[in-house]
């Protein structure tokens, strides 16, 4: 058998020789054959068509643990993995995209450019309504809602203290309704104010195994809201008659439709449906999904525990959101569709318009100051 020395070898493969001394290490790609006496490594050319697929892997940024595991399937399962790897990054690529966007609106808006005019002259708020119901099947309810000048919050509690879970995770951030935050902090504020959540969490399972909270919020900061969100409670924006999905549920089955191991309508009854990968537990606390959105007049935002979304269509919640008028018949109406569909979980609902709030007048302003 012809043999290739490492340096023709890693001519051939188009890696070099530190890489393939180190794949060697790893057992990513072992040499056909090492002189004892030398150590020095052979190879042969049918070791060069796997050598081409990690350097080709290494390319794209996977991982050196999950180049080994691609390399040891075959070509269709090998496809299957690169397939849902990159429908991952893509994802977080997706996250961190609007990091940027919301970086460069905040430079820019420091810059004094007039795109960001409308954010120091237009003043917004918020017409609101919050409701929770136990439905027909769970002993207790152990969602919370919440909804005042500036924040708006749903939790949704699991485990033997997920009521006092979800009510705590809500509580650390209703300071949030009281303190107006200049938008160029809000972020990291609520950094913060998610670890103070996931203390205060800690505090209220008071040891209880399997206890935690999802958390998903939205705080008003000038004309903007900014997002919190983490687990599966959800977040959608109705603009100009249609609906708009703005966070992402994080468990299992979404994971595995991302990556393209699951269709939507697979994931509606597979047995991991629930199964969360992020939480308020107590414990270290997860990296929450943190945005800016532009609000404008007219919005009308929804957030809602899962046992909304599990059983009503986005065809119909779309519809009550836009067929009634006030934020409180609405969220009535959310909780009533629940319980007609079953019921079968704890639901909670908050409802919010954006409104451009009335400029006081100058006799106002001089009353005001008395």
């Amino acid at each position: 058998m012809h043999m290739l020395t490492i340096g023709a070898f890693a001519k051939a493969s188009r890696l070099s020789p530190k890489a393939l001394r180190l794949y060697d290490e790893l057992e990513l790609l072992r040499p056909a054959r090492v002189d004892p006496a030398t150590g020095y490594r052979y190879y042969t050319a049918g070791q060069l068509e796997q050598a081409r697929l990690v350097a080709w892997l290494r390319r794209i940024g996977m991982p050196l643990a999950r180049i080994r595991a691609v390399c040891a399937l075959d070509p269709a399962a090998a496809a299957g993995e690169i397939r849902a790897y990159w429908a991952r990054v893509e994802a977080e690529t997706a996250v961190r995209r609007d990091l940027a966007a919301f970086l460069v609106d905040q430079l820019s808006h420091a810059s004094g450019t007039p795109q960001t005019s409308r954010k120091d002259t237009t003043m917004l708020e918020l017409r609101h309504s919050a409701g929770s119901d136990r439905g027909l099947v769970r002993p207790e309810n152990q969602d919370t809602a919440y909804a005042g000048r500036r924040l708006l919050a749903v939790a949704d509690g699991f485990g033997p203290a997920g009521a006092p879970a979800s009510g705590a995770a809500v509580a650390a951030l209703r300071f949030l309704d009281t303190e107006e935050v200049p938008a160029g902090d809000v972020l990291d504020v609520l950094e913060d104010a998610v670890r103070g959540a996931n203390d205060a969490v800690r505090d209220a399972a008071d040891g209880a195994d399997d206890a935690g909270t999802t958390l998903t919020a939205l705080v008003r900061t000038g004309s903007r809201l900014a997002l919190v969100h983490i687990g599966d409670s959800r977040a959608y924006l109705l603009r100009d008659g249609a609906l708009f999905l703005i966070t992402h549920d994080h468990t299992v089955v979404r994971s595995m439709i991302d990556e393209g191991r699951l269709t939507a309508e697979e994931a509606a009854t597979h047995p991991q449906r629930a199964l969360l990968l992020k939480a308020l537990t107590g414990a270290a606390p997860p990296h929450a999904e943190l945005r800016l959105h532009d609000a404008h007049p007219g919005d009308r935002y929804l957030l809602c525990s899962d046992g909304l979304s599990t059983v009503v269509p986005e065809a119909r919640i779309r519809a009550l959101l836009t067929g009634t008028p006030s934020p409180a018949d609405t969220v009535r109406a959310l909780l009533a569709e629940a319980n007609g569909a079953g019921g079968p979980d704890n639901v909670s609902c908050v409802v919010a318009d954006v409104v451009e709030a009335a400029r006081p007048t100058p006799a106002r302003l001089s009353e005001e100051r008395r």
